[in-house]
């Protein structure tokens, strides 16, 4: 539920086209275009289309379509409702709205629904008189075109319900939007604003109307009321974090009144919960979930926290290889962006803790720490200390002939880090 506006129109319309009743709401008007398009043309043609009906012909292909586009678009709600179930219960409530979001199951639910509602307005319309000798003819190969329709999309639908849902697509999802994001945080890690440093002690700050998280930040808005009122803007509540009493939105050097201060705050949009938008934290935070929740003792799964492993690797590969853009685009703006050793400890430090009597996901562990800090030598400093920390923790938990184990990888791994 969003509390308080902010963020560009093109993000409003990019949100809008994720839910699931805007697509099914296009399908369906599109189908009520159809069938009735079909009456309006039939006439105005300069040309005679005639095909000799059987019978109540296209009554009989409209009440089938009906009947089973109800039964279907019935099948994959529930299935939907299902996979998402599915993936809060045995990975991360997080991965969710990545479900939901689904392209392919959102295209077959608005298919069978949009066909179901072009069957009922053929229906009715057929009832009244609605459409001429030419214009059913118009209707019945309207009717073929949508029965291929759904026909293809069925099938897709079946094949895309064979791995929908399943751990390994929920984690290749979740993956995939932490590696969108964090590529983008790593090219501009503040946004295009300055880097915050400090902040002088006389600024003003500005708090949010609400208590929520920060789920976007309108950086060019913040920028273009600043240069108008001769500000300087330092944003302590960056995307991702908590607005509250404690952690003010911005805090703000000179003279403000107070409706600058309600235009600063249409800057951000602040949610219940955070999003994958623009926080380069949640997508590793949700991965590390998933991993965490297979180490626990009533699910016992170190082949899932092994994958996770993986797949964080691939994640902060692309974090510490991505060339970030020093240019500052909005200069009366400060952000303090997050920083490698934040987004590392969120990574491992969850993993290294619940995996630390699981010998084998403490090895493929070290391993991910040691190639992270080969592939960024800048940053391998970050990396070690992660290992360190990892190891001292198994190190207790484990028992001789495991620690042994761990030791030896260790040491291959890292040279001298376990002497």
């Amino acid at each position: 539920m969003t509390m308080t506006g902010g963020g560009s129109l093109a993000s409003f319309f990019l949100r809008l086209g994720r839910q699931v009743w805007v697509r099914a709401a296009l399908f369906t008007v599109i189908g009520i275009a159809i069938a009735l398009v079909a009456g309006l043309v039939g006439p105005l043609l300069p040309f005679s289309i005639s095909i000799d009906l059987g019978q109540n012909a296209v009554d009989s292909l409209l009440q089938i379509i009906a009947t089973a586009m109800l039964t279907v678009s019935t099948f994959s709600v529930t299935a939907m409702v299902t996979a998402f179930s599915s993936a809060t219960t045995t990975a991360t409530p997080r991965s969710t709205p990545l479900l939901i979001a689904d392209t392919t199951s959102q295209n077959a639910v608005s298919t069978f629904i949009g066909a179901f509602t072009y069957s009922l307005v053929g229906i009715v319309a057929l009832s009244t008189g609605y459409y001429t000798e030419q214009g059913r003819t118009i209707l019945f190969v309207g009717t073929l075109v949508v029965i291929a329709i759904v026909v293809f999309t069925l099938l897709r639908w079946i094949s895309h319900l064979s791995t929908f849902g399943r751990m390994a697509d929920v984690i290749d999802r979740v993956e995939q939007a932490a590696t969108l994001t964090i590529q983008r945080h790593a090219a501009s890690p503040a946004l295009g604003a300055r880097r915050l440093t400090t902040v002088p002690p006389g600024a003003r700050a500005v708090h949010a109307d609400d208590i929520g998280y920060v789920t976007h930040l309108d950086v060019a808005t913040l920028d273009r009321l600043a240069e108008a009122h001769g500000l300087s803007v330092y944003v302590t509540a960056a995307p991702g974090r908590l607005a509250d009493a404690r952690t003010p939105l911005v805090r703000v050097e000179g003279e403000m009144d107070d409706a600058t201060a309600a235009a600063l705050r249409g800057a951000f949009r602040l949610e219940h919960h955070r999003t994958y938008e623009q926080d380069p934290r949640f997508g590793v935070i949700a991965l590390t979930e998933i991993g965490s929740r297979a180490l626990s003792a009533a699910t016992n799964d170190p082949g899932t926290a092994i994958e996770v492993i993986a797949a964080l690797q691939r994640v902060l590969a692309h974090a510490v290889t991505t060339e970030p853009d020093s240019t500052v685009r909005y200069p009366h703006v400060h952000i303090a962006p997050a920083t490698l050793d934040e987004i590392v400890a969120d990574a491992f430090r969850p993993l290294a803790r619940d995996g630390a009597a699981q010998v084998e996901v403490q090895v493929r562990l070290q391993k991910c720490l040691a190639s992270l800090a080969a592939t960024a030598p800048a940053h391998a400093d970050v990396f070690r200390d992660a290992a360190r920390a990892a190891f001292a923790r198994s190190r207790r938990a484990l028992d001789r002939a495991d620690a042994r184990l761990l030791r030896d990888t260790v040491r291959a791994a890292w040279n001298p880090l376990a002497d």
